[in-house]
């Protein structure tokens, strides 16, 4: 199956998920983080320092495990773009794994509750790239080293066979998780499509700060309609400084009326997911306040 006229797009990611509002950058203060009852995994982080648009040092890096540690976040999973501008390798990330690990023991990051923050290997490969990548160096980039990987669909516009590329994708033991789902104009076209993929064993991760509104109100309203029909599993920070994209998690879900699934959204699937475990069954959800009108849009599109 060809990736023409996704690749053509291509340029289109790097833009989609740029800062907007025009808000002057604040600067972080570790202290200002919301301190989460779960004991956050936050699977979608860009903390290794200068291999794609994270933290450009390893200042940098330690700035950002200080607010997701203040903030309760105990597991970090690392996903470096894997993509056209990025070439990110397997053992490139894993060096910067290990070499932030260590400095973050030397300088004592911890937890609110005093357990040290930890930092496992992954990545964030875009399905652009997938036709680049052999089969053994995909099984070498996924979250944790199990066998789910973490893919970026498309933010182009038009996005041919994107439903058949990704079921051709998850053959033998892998699995998918699709990254930010919610921006995706193919699956905002056609709720549907992203469905199938579901129960066709896919998980979803949702970044948190779509559902306050950051990437726009159709990735909000997209985002939000996935959780009351069922298409959430994961909410993971998608964070890549300390300032303007931080690793908060706990704020964002609250705001959104999610509260009741923090645990099972930030602990219990993505324990699974690195454990190599049966994904849990997820607790009901009550709708969240001020949407209800909204579900006739995803009705008459399943």
């Amino acid at each position: 199956m060809r990736l023409d006229h996704i690749r053509a797009h291509a340029g289109a990611d790097s833009a989609a998920g740029r800062f907007r509002g025009g808000q002057t950058p604040r600067r972080a203060d570790p202290r200002e983080a919301l301190t989460f009852a779960a004991i956050v995994i936050d699977l979608h982080c860009h903390v290794l320092p200068g291999i794609d648009d994270g933290p450009p040092a390893f200042a940098g890096s330690l700035a950002l495990a200080r607010i997701a540690a203040a903030a309760g976040t105990r597991i970090l999973v690392a996903t470096p773009h894997v993509n056209w501008r990025y070439r990110n390798e397997p053992r490139t990330i894993a060096r910067l794994v290990a070499e932030l690990n260590g400095l973050l023991a030397a300088e004592r990051v911890l937890t609110a509750a005093g357990t040290p923050l930890e930092v496992r290997a992954g990545a964030e490969v875009a399905l652009t790239a997938i036709a680049e990548l052999d089969p053994a160096q995909l099984d070498r980039l996924t979250l944790g080293g199990g066998r789910w990987l973490l893919v970026e669909p498309p933010f182009a516009a038009v996005a041919p066979n994107l439903d058949a590329l990704l079921l051709d994708l998850q053959r033998g033991e892998r699995r998918l998780v699709l990254a930010h789902p919610e921006r995706c104009p193919a699956f905002r076209r056609e709720p549907r499509m992203l469905g199938r993929l579901v129960r066709a064993g896919m998980l979803t991760s949702v970044t948190a700060s779509s559902l306050t509104g950051r990437f726009g109100e159709e990735a909000r309203e997209f985002a939000l309609g996935m959780a009351r029909e069922g298409l959430l599993h994961n909410v993971a920070s998608d964070a890549h400084d300390e300032l303007q994209r931080r690793p908060e998690i706990g704020v964002e879900l609250e705001r959104a009326g999610l509260g009741a699934l923090a645990e099972w959204l930030t602990e219990e699937v993505p324990r699974a997911i690195l454990e190599g475990g049966e994904i849990p069954p997820r607790p009901a959800l009550a709708t969240p306040a001020g949407e209800p009108a909204r579900r006739s849009r995803w009705r008459l599109r399943r």
